[in-house]
């Protein structure tokens, strides 16, 4: 499976849920963990899970073995290991605590939308 494949495919199903914005960080060099972080936010704990259990469901559609989702109960922060692309779907006030845009300043952020 491509890896952009999987972005557009992770960004419309965040995009479905009506996740807020939507920020894709190439952090290819920067780290060995993955390729790519995909950021977003909810606006409450349900639409947190939403988000992340949409994006769960395509990635599984799409052959991907998942690991566990981490947060998913609280619903605060939670992140999904894609391999190559790992998504963080955070509740707005996390977002701007953790605040992982200005951590990975140095990451290019890629112009992304559903229609790509």
């Amino acid at each position: 499976m491509e890896t952009q494949d999987l972005l557009k495919a992770v960004v419309d199903s965040a995009e479905d849920k009506k996740a807020q914005d939507i920020v894709v960080l190439d952090i290819r060099g920067l780290s060995v963990v993955a390729d790519y972080f995909v950021i977003c936010h909810g606006n409450s704990e349900t639409q947190v899970q939403a988000i992340a259990e949409a994006v769960r469901e395509k990635a599984e559609e799409m052959g991907l073995n998942l690991k566990p989702l981490e947060g998913f109960e609280q619903a605060r922060w939670v992140l999904i290991d894609l391999g190559d692309v790992i998504v963080h779907v955070f509740h707005r006030e996390e977002r701007e605590f953790y605040n992982l845009e200005k951590i990975w300043a140095d990451a290019p952020r890629l112009a992304w939308s559903a229609e790509r």
